[in-house]
């Protein structure tokens, strides 16, 4: 790749810990309809790391990170990001911390296919009042990044299933969020090319600012993980160091 976000402008002080979530409970329903889709998850999860979320479909992985990126609020516990308690924050506040501090790269990449490559990548900045002259001449820098700055002009539907995949975590870091959660980054690909992209991130997005979460059941990727965090029927059943 011609350019890298291995490196960081930041000279905040962090909290030690990225994110720290404790006894998270989150129900869908009510009454005899309620289904509990997470019972009392902890973790933390520390900067400079690219922590796995695995277990089975339907175990509850995807609902536990979308609370601790503000998108889900839970039913019960607190989340703190950096040291901030984010389900404490009122609703405009929350709404600038999605923006400025999360990117998420959905299992189905989420592009607006009547827009270009470059102006998919482009939106958060757009929605963060960049001026879109600017705003596109950032996206062009990041789709560089991601070795697609061929790609710029043309719509999603003229990419591969990886180069989608690129082009979401191009989004998903222009606005440099210090965490970065990808969701399946591997499900529609074949195993080649999931392994690039898993390189990719970890040596070209990951850094000492940033913590980096993924859900996967793919055991093929689970090398690229820093530490693993299994999960189950909506509890955490475990968690070990990765092999070095």
């Amino acid at each position: 790749m011609p350019l890298s976000l291995n490196s960081s402008n930041s000279t905040s002080l962090k909290s030690t810990l990225a994110i720290e979530a404790r006894s998270i409970v989150k129900w869908f329903g009510e009454g005899d309809a309620r289904t509990m889709a997470i019972k009392g998850a902890s973790f933390e999860a520390r900067w400079g790391e690219m922590l796995f979320l695995v277990g089975p479909s339907g175990s509850g992985k995807t609902t536990l990170l979308s609370t601790v990126s503000g998108i889900l609020r839970p039913n019960s516990g607190d989340v703190r990001v950096d040291g901030t308690d984010i389900w404490g924050l009122n609703s405009d506040d929350l709404a600038e911390f999605r923006l400025k501090t999360v990117g998420f790269v959905f299992q189905d990449y989420h592009l607006f296919p009547r827009l270009t490559t470059a102006e998919n990548v482009a939106i958060p900045l757009i929605l963060r009042g960049v001026d879109w002259n600017e705003a596109l001449k950032e996206a062009a820098h990041y789709l560089e990044v991601v070795g697609l700055a061929n790609r710029a002009q043309l719509p999603p539907v003229k990419l591969s299933g990886g180069e989608q995949q690129r082009v979401a975590i191009a989004r998903a870091i222009i606005s440099q969020p210090e965490i970065l959660i990808l969701d399946e980054p591997t499900a529609s690909l074949d195993g080649d090319t999931g392994k690039k992209i898993l390189s990719f991130v970890k040596n070209e997005v990951l850094n000492e600012n940033r913590c980096i979460l993924i859900v996967t059941h793919d055991n093929r990727i689970y090398e690229y993980a820093d530490r693993i965090m299994h999960m189950e029927d909506g509890s955490i059943t475990g968690l070990e160091e990765a092999a070095p």
